[in-house]
């Protein structure tokens, strides 16, 4: 099939389809006569496949990793198994920090509702984001 149809069947665009072509994801399709690509029907589903590894946070790398396991005849499935607590311990680090930065800006909002600009001496930048502890000059 035509990169055209290809995109059609795939919900990708053409271009789409030559990056992932020129990234290692899609292996380069035989060529017509005229010299256009010939894309197998399997195309569609490795698309497919691809969209959805990059929906679950897979990087175009670790989908490639993937794909070359699979290409050469191997079940990926302990890999992706990998690469899925991989990307849970990341979320789990980067809820932790959000959830730290959330509680202190909640703090620092108080702070800000309660300053008033009146008392601001010209030896701090910013009371409110000064540490409360923290004595005038030790910054």
């Amino acid at each position: 099939m035509r990169i055209g149809d290809l995109a059609a069947a795939s919900g990708l665009t053409t271009k789409t389809i030559r990056f992932y072509e020129q990234a290692g994801l899609l292996p380069a399709p035989p060529r017509t006569p005229g010299g256009y690509r010939d894309y197998p029907e399997q195309a569609v589903a490795r698309l497919g496949f691809i969209r959805d590894a990059q929906g679950a946070g897979l990087s175009l790398a670790e989908i490639r990793s993937v794909l070359t396991l699979r290409d050469g005849g191997q079940a990926p499935c302990t890999h992706v198994t990998v690469l899925i607590e991989e990307h849970l311990a990341d979320i789990e680090r980067r809820l932790a920090e959000l959830t730290a930065t959330r509680k202190a800006l909640i703090g620092l909002a108080r702070r800000a509702a309660a300053a008033d600009p009146a008392t601001c001496t010209t030896e701090e930048i910013c009371s409110i984001l000064t540490p409360a502890s923290a004595p005038h000059g030790a910054h």
